[in-house]
């Protein structure tokens, strides 16, 4: 799902008060991880706040924020009839704070997940609308330059083809995270645009309907990437995610075009690595050209067109033990949607199986028990204290805990993948 900051909304001197007030100090960014996403949950980049550190509770009642809201909704150019009827009867949903709040161990290996989003049957229901909708797809790709199936690809996995489009009530949902949320200034943004989405007469009569974290549509879309990049493609005068196929394929295609989809060219490809490989070339600062790949003895398990000068990354998901890719610009426009490695793997290679091309065709180290969230923390707090710069230990593998793993693993001699595994946290946990 993709998440946008919501630019243009007026900051007024009641949201300056209120602010300080609550005193919410905005979460980080989330790291680039490998760390399957469950469900819709947020991963959007953070806005900067001059705040202070955030509270456990808001000094406000809900009543008085909900005024102070009220007041800058109007200055945004909110209409004070449509505000109060949507927030009347509107409280807070203890069930979003809770699911907000959640640890999840992310313990589930990224080979079940692609299992899951590659299916037999989403495959094959993929394959069914994409020549059900080819008239569409063909008029979306002329106009967005997007290819058709990662269109479907992203269909599917974000709401099973429009069959799981959530059901919570979307307002109350972002009024209870930016009231008592950990990123509240990030809600409160995304609480004004569904307001503005309201406004414009874009939502659906019922009212807003999505996820617990409010993303809408049959494409997931947050309400500030709603307000810059859903469209109106099916000519109702309305940008409606929530019935209309052609809106939500083509607000998702107009979403990727801004993220620089190049169209035609390939997300990436699995690849056959040489003997006696240099492990740690896999890492995403090291982008080469495929034709420097290729002389390095990297080549495609089947035949790729593609421009040899783009610029590649080496992908190693589970390890050297375990399959490797290429990934190309188009994975970075994936990863724009959702900022989850394994989630634009999974949108490529289902992309892949739509198009008729096989899956992956290396075996998966299916044996391989996953660090449990506590053991990640563990990892890297070893890993600070045997002097590695990694930030925070927040159980996220993100860039630069695999590059202190890769750093550990050649201290030990062995491949330099940085994929964290059992053996390395004893290992680890021995030298100190």
């Amino acid at each position: 799902m993709p998440y946008l900051l919501l630019r243009g909304v007026l900051h007024t001197a009641s949201a300056c008060i209120f602010l300080l007030l609550t005193a919410c100090a905005e979460a980080p960014a989330q790291s680039l991880s490998t760390a399957p996403t469950p469900a819709p949950a947020p991963t959007a980049t953070a806005i900067p706040s001059p705040v202070i550190a955030a509270i456990s509770r808001p000094l406000l009642s809900f009543e008085e924020w909900r005024s102070l809201l009220r007041s800058d909704a109007i200055a945004a150019g909110i209409d004070a009839e449509l505000f109060d009827r949507t927030f009347a009867g509107i409280t807070l949903d203890p069930k979003i704070i809770a699911a907000d709040n959640s640890q999840p161990e992310f313990t589930r290996p990224v080979w079940e997940y692609i299992d899951g989003a590659v299916s037999v049957s989403r495959v094959a229901q993929g394959r069914l609308l994409k020549a059900q909708h080819r008239p569409t797809l063909k008029a979306i790709r002329s106009t967005y330059a997007v290819d058709h199936e990662v269109l479907i690809a992203i269909w599917g996995m974000e709401s099973n083809y429009g069959s799981n489009i959530g059901s919570h009530n979307v307002i109350r949902s972002l009024a209870t995270l930016a009231y008592d949320g950990r990123r509240q200034v990030f809600w409160r943004s995304q609480l004004l645009a569904a307001l503005q989405i309201l406004q414009a007469g874009d939502g659906p009569a019922q009212g807003l309907i999505g996820s617990w974290a409010g993303a809408m549509g049959q494409t997931q879309f947050m309400p500030t990437t709603f307000s810059q990049h859903a469209v109106d493609f099916d000519g109702d005068g309305r940008r409606d995610l929530w019935s209309s196929a052609p809106d939500a394929l083509a607000s998702a295609a107009h979403y990727l075009q801004a993220s620089g989809w190049d169209n035609g060219q390939p997300w990436g490809f699995e690849v056959n690595l040489p003997q006696g490989f240099d492990y740690a070339l896999a890492d995403p600062e090291v982008r080469r050209s495929l034709a420097q790949w290729r002389a390095l003895g990297v080549n495609p398990v089947r035949a790729i067109d593609a421009n040899e000068q783009n610029l590649a990354t080496l992908f190693l998901p589970a390890g050297h033990r375990g399959p490797a890719f290429l990934l190309l610009n188009n994975f970075r426009s994936i990863l724009k949607y959702n900022n989850s490695t394994s989630y634009a793997l999974a949108i490529g290679l289902l992309s892949d199986a739509l198009d008729g091309n096989p899956g992956v065709q290396a075996a998966w180290p299916r044996n391989d028990r996953q660090l449990g969230r506590s053991e990640r923390i563990e990892l890297q707090e070893l890993l600070t204290r045997k002097g590695y710069e990694l930030g925070p230990a927040d159980g996220i593998i993100g860039a630069n805990t695999r590059k202190a793993v890769r750093a550990f693993q050649q201290t030990l001699g062995q491949p330099a993948d940085g994929y964290p595994t059992q053996e390395l946290l004893v290992r680890l946990r021995a030298s100190l």
